[in-house]
């Protein structure tokens, strides 16, 4: 049974016929009830379940970081939501026990301050360097801008991170690594935040490792016969 807290026009709580009310941060919220599902494991229901599960274990894995990144696009829901369904939508390839990211097409980072320019990465030792053009007065780019920097193990589903490792203005930030992820495949992008921390840019993909696992391309090789057999930190 449902139960009015505020009146006849306020919200409710509870289920009322197939109607069922909650709020959730001081908003409130009516959905239809859920319909029986006769056979709950459809391909397309599995399908769906492998891309939720693969996006979910990665937004876990830097859920601070996105909390900032996804600040903007909010709109009535967590940042962290705003980050999944952007990802769902965005940057997810296959179905099911075969859903994986592409990392290119993956965001940690979305709004409307202006990007950074002729951004480059380079990892050398245990730390990931990277560059810039310091673009302050392109757009509403200032030259306080904090840089956002992450690099993602794809091997061990690990992240380190600092949102805020340099200024726009500086031109290059360094992120140390863990001494294990030495010769790991990773990912790593660059955005930027606003001095006052209202805004934040789309962030960029500068590094895109593939995994030790996936397939060679099968033209090297035939090439290779012809020539001879030739976590936070900050």
């Amino acid at each position: 049974m449902g139960k009015i807290n505020q009146g006849i026009l306020g919200g409710f709580s509870g289920k009322v016929g197939t109607v069922v009310g909650s709020t959730w941060k001081s908003i409130n919220y009516m959905r239809a009830l859920a319909v029986s599902v006769h056979n709950p494991n459809t391909a397309k229901q599995q399908c769906q379940r492998g891309k939720f599960k693969t996006v979910m274990q990665f937004c876990k894995t830097i859920t601070p970081f996105l909390r900032v990144g996804f600040q903007e696009y909010e709109h009535g829901q967590s940042a962290v939501n705003a980050a999944s369904s952007y990802l769902l939508r965005n940057a997810v390839e296959g179905c099911g026990d075969e859903a994986a990211l592409d990392f290119d097409k993956v965001r940690v980072s979305q709004g409307s301050l202006t990007v950074a320019a002729d951004a480059g990465a380079e990892v050398a030792g245990n730390k990931v360097t990277f560059t810039w053009t310091d673009n302050s007065g392109t757009g509403d780019a200032q030259e306080a801008d904090a840089a956002m920097v992450l690099a993602y193990n794809k091997d061990r589903q690990e992240a380190a991170y600092s949102l805020a490792a340099a200024t726009r203005a500086d031109g290059t930030a360094e992120l140390a690594l863990p001494t294990s992820w030495s010769g790991d495949a990773m990912a790593v992008y660059l955005g930027f935040c606003s001095e006052d921390g209202q805004h934040v840019s789309n962030s960029l993909c500068l590094k895109n490792d593939a995994l030790s696992t996936e397939p060679e391309d099968p033209d090297s090789g035939e090439d290779d016969e012809e020539e001879g057999g030739n976590q936070q930190m900050g």
